[in-house]
């Protein structure tokens, strides 16, 4: 087997890469770039494609990492091989996958994209009406914000899990665990102009349809409990009106909330409660948003980061 030439299993794979997945050009050429270097470490071993097995798969992969490369190229290239032997089993009726149970190197988790402050500001005046779905959106949004809530959170509030007068929220999280949180001042105002009577009330029905729908803090404008569907659309509406429909995810406004906090000094296991992560590990991830931060903790912190702007 040539180490240029690929073998027709994986010349039949990539043609059904591109013509069944409708893979693009790109991916395709990735895909054969990392099986012509897996069919050459098997020609130096004087192995086929079909002769594979599991140990072998293996030793490929510690021939990777050896080899300096990148844990997101391994991984890519384990996912080519995979999917190669997977195609062989299922379409050619080859030898049973040799990659089944076999796991490459972890991936540093992602770190999240918070928006600017300024960026936040403009979303969230993206609802500036004063009809009942202006200052609900209003409303939704600036609670998002406010309490760093995961949108399932937002859309599982009761009427009675708000104290608009104390500022706080009581949110179920994850298995249903309950949480206190803060509620700031102008989320607190969003939400007293979306209860009075041109807000909420505006939009209840003549009827409920259910008792969930009754209780709910947020309703659509047929009077049922928004969903996380619903909820997310008023997010993607406001980001679309403000330029930033590129930059917003479904968790942004939790990721902006936490960010924020950080850099403006809020301790971290406070920020771990406010979010209810189980462990502050999930909370870490956030003190590597900013190097802006990093930079200006570091130099007003380290006696010699300044040193000639002190002397003067």
């Amino acid at each position: 087997m040539s180490a240029q030439a690929l073998s027709s299993d994986s010349e039949e794979f990539l043609s059904f890469l591109a013509v069944e997945r409708g893979r693009a050009p790109a991916s395709i050429a990735a895909y054969r770039r990392d099986l012509r270097a897996y069919e050459h470490f098997l020609c130096e071993r004087g192995m086929r494609v079909e002769d594979v097995r599991p140990a072998v798969v293996e030793e490929y992969l510690a021939h990777l990492v050896a080899s300096g490369r990148r844990a997101t190229s391994t991984v890519r290239a384990l996912a080519a091989v995979r999917g190669l032997h997977r195609f062989c089993e299922d379409e050619r009726g080859g030898p049973p996958d040799p990659t089944v149970g076999l796991s490459g190197p972890r991936l540093p988790a992602p770190i999240p994209k918070a928006l600017t402050e300024e960026e936040v500001t403009a979303l969230l005046g993206a609802f500036p009406g004063d009809d009942a779905k202006a200052r609900r959106d209003r409303a939704i949004l600036e609670l998002l914000y406010a309490t760093g809530a995961r949108i399932s959170e937002l859309c599982g509030l009761g009427l009675g899990d708000v104290d608009v007068d104390r500022g706080l929220a009581r949110v179920y999280g994850k298995g249903s665990k309950e949480r206190i949180v803060p509620v700031g001042r102008f989320a607190c105002t969003a939400l007293r102009a979306w209860l009075e009577g041109g807000g909420r009330q505006a939009m209840t029905p003549s009827r409920w349809a259910r008792r969930n729908d009754e209780e709910a803090l947020f309703i659509s404008s047929r009077g049922r409990r928004m969903g996380r569907q619903a909820v997310w659309l008023v997010v993607h509406q406001a980001a679309e009106r403000t330029g930033l429909a590129d930059r917003v995810t479904p968790h942004v406004l939790r990721h902006s909330c936490a960010t924020h906090l950080l850099e403006h000094g809020a301790d971290i296991r406070v920020v771990q409660e406010l979010l209810g992560h189980a462990a502050i590990t999930t909370t870490q991830v956030y003190t590597k948003v900013s190097s802006d931060l990093l930079r200006r903790v570091y130099e007003e912190a380290h006696p010699r980061a300044r040193v000639a702007s002190r002397a003067k």
